[in-house]
C-alpha cells in the first residue's frame, strides 16, 4: 500500500483524494480535509493545517508518502513546494516564484506581455484617488481586480460608476491587498482550460465552464463558483488547440526563460471575444468547482500520471468522450457575505448516477451529526450523454433534497444547452 497526501479541505480536494484512491493499493491522506472525506474508501484525514509546512513535511517523512498534491492556492503562494523540494520530498505544484502567476495579477500580466499572449488592457494602482480618477475616464462596464489572492472573490465587474468606485475603495482597503488592476471589460463567453505541466511538458484536460455568480442568469455577487460542466460543446477542438498554441505553450515557455519553471496544475481562464480568445486570468491549481466535473472524466490513473510527469517520462492519458458532467454547488444561505453555519446537512440519496463532493462540513460532537461549516457545502454532479438531461437530473436532486437553509443555481450548463439547441 503506497501513501499519498492531498493538501486542502474543500470539494476540489475531496475529488482529488477520491480519484487518487481509486487504485486499491493506494492510501490517501488529506490535510486537513473535512470529516466527510473519511467516508471515502482508502481516504483518511489528518489534523494538520495546509500552511503548517513543518508538520506536513514531518508527516510525509514518517509515513513514507510517495507524493504530495496541493489543492489550494495559499500554501503554493507561501512556498510549500520549495520547502518540500529542499527536503527531497516529491510534490506536485509550482514553486513560490512560479505561483506568482496567480498570487500577483501584475506579474501574470507581465509574463503575458513578454510571451505575446492576448489579454485585456489594464492599469495598476496603489492609490484609491488615482484609481477612481482613471476609472472615471473609462467606459463602462469595467473590471476591478485585486492584485493578490482573494479566495476567488477579488474581481468586480462594475456596470456603474458607483460600483466601480466602491470596488476600488474596498479592495485597496483590504488587509492583504496593496494594489489593484483596472482592466478593460472583455465581452464574450468564458471557459476554463487546465493542463498538468512540468516545464514545457504538459497534459491537456477537458475544457469546462464555471458559473461564478450566486444567482441564475449570472446575477448576484461573485462567488468562488456555483457550478460547472464539461466538456463545453461551444468550445470546438480547433478552438481548444488554438488556445494551447496561443496561451499555454507561450506562457510555459516564458516561465522557463525567466527561470520560473512551472510544475503542477495550470488554469487558464479564457474568453471568446470577437477579436479572438483572450486570457482573463491564470490560477496555479485546479479550480473549484471545475475539478468536480473534470477529474471524473480521467480514465487513466491520476497518481501514475503525476509521477510520470514529475519524472519527465512520456505519459498517455485517456479521457472519457461519451458523456457530459454537470454539477451544481449547494451553499449556505447568506453566502458569500455571511453564510449561516451549523445547519443540518441535506440528506442525499445514494444513486449510481450521482457524484456528491463535500466541502464546508464539520462534525457536531453534541448531536453526533455532520453540519454545515462555511460557504459552499457540497456539490451534486451527474453525467449523461445529453447536457440538458444532466441539468434536469441535477435540478431534480436539488429540488427534492435541498431545503431553504441552502442556496443553489438551477441554470448550470444553460449556455451549452442553448448552443446545442441552435445547432
Amino acid at each position: 500500500m503506497s501513501n499519498w497526501l492531498v493538501i486542502g479541505f474543500g470539494g476540489r480536494e475531496y475529488v482529488m483524494a477520491e480519484t487518487l484512491a481509486k487504485t486499491n493499493d493506494r492510501h490517501v491522506f488529506v490535510a486537513p480535509g473535512n470529516p466527510m472525506m473519511n467516508k471515502l474508501k482508502n481516504v483518511e484525514t489528518i489534523n494538520i493545517g495546509e500552511i503548517d509546512f513543518v508538520k506536513l513535511a514531518e508527516f510525509v517523512i514518517k509515513n513514507k508518502v510517495v507524493c504530495t498534491v496541493v489543492g489550494p492556492e495559499k500554501p503554493l503562494s507561501l512556498g510549500i513546494v520549495d520547502y518540500f523540494a529542499a527536503r527531497n520530498l516529491k510534490i506536485f505544484g509550482p514553486s513560490k516564484a512560479a505561483a506568482k502567476l496567480e498570487s500577483s495579477k501584475s506579474f501574470a500580466k507581465n509574463i503575458m506581455k513578454k510571451a505575446g499572449v492576448p489579454t485585456a488592457r489594464y492599469q495598476e494602482f496603489t492609490d484609491t484617488r488615482k484609481a477612481i480618477h482613471y476609472i472615471n475616464s473609462k467606459s463602462l462596464p469595467i473590471v476591478i481586480k485585486a492584485n493578490g489572492l482573494a479566495g476567488g472573490k477579488g474581481v468586480v465587474v462594475a456596470k456603474t460608476q458607483i460600483q466601480a468606485d466602491e470596488a476600488a475603495k474596498s479592495l485597496l482597503s483590504s488587509k492583504n491587498q496593496s494594489a489593484i488592476l483596472v482592466e478593460d471589460y472583455l465581452d464574450g463567453e468564458e471557459f476554463s482550460l487546465f493542463v498538468m505541466a512540468n516545464g514545457n511538458d504538459f497534459i491537456t484536460m477537458p475544457v469546462s465552464q464555471d458559473h461564478k455568480r450566486l444567482l441564475n442568469n449570472d446575477e448576484g455577487p461573485n462567488t468562488g463558483g456555483m457550478g460547472a460542466y464539461s466538456p463545453v460543446p461551444q468550445v470546438s477542438q480547433d478552438l481548444k488547440n488554438q488556445a494551447i498554441e496561443d496561451v499555454i505553450k507561450p506562457v510555459l515557455n516564458q516561465m522557463n526563460k525567466d527561470n520560473k519553471k512551472f510544475t503542477g496544475f495550470l488554469y487558464a481562464g479564457l474568453i471568446m471575444t470577437k477579436s479572438g480568445t483572450k486570457v482573463i486570468e491564470f490560477n496555479v491549481r485546479m479550480g473549484d468547482p471545475e475539478t468536480q466535473v473534470v477529474l471524473p472524466q480521467m480514465q487513466s490513473d491520476l497518481g501514475e500520471v503525476i509521477l510520470k510527469l514529475l519524472n519527465n517520462e512520456p505519459v498517455d492519458v485517456k479521457w472519457q468522450t461519451k458523456d457530459y458532467y454537470l454539477g451544481a454547488v449547494v451553499a449556505s444561505k447568506g453566502y458569500p457575505l455571511k453564510p449561516i453555519d451549523s445547519q443540518k446537512l441535506p440528506k442525499i440519496i445514494n444513486n449510481s448516477d450521482l457524484l456528491v463532493s463535500y466541502a464546508g462540513v464539520s462534525y457536531d460532537d453534541d448531536n453526533k451529526d455532520f453540519i454545515s461549516s462555511g460557504g459552499r457545502i457540497m456539490m451534486l454532479t451527474v453525467k449523461s450523454s445529453s447536457l440538458s438531461t444532466a441539468q434536469q437530473k441535477v435540478n431534480s436532486y436539488l429540488e427534492n433534497n435541498i431545503n431553504e437553509n441552502y442556496v443553489y443555481r438551477n441554470d448550470i450548463g444553460q449556455k451549452g444547452i442553448n448552443y446545442l439547441n441552435k445547432k
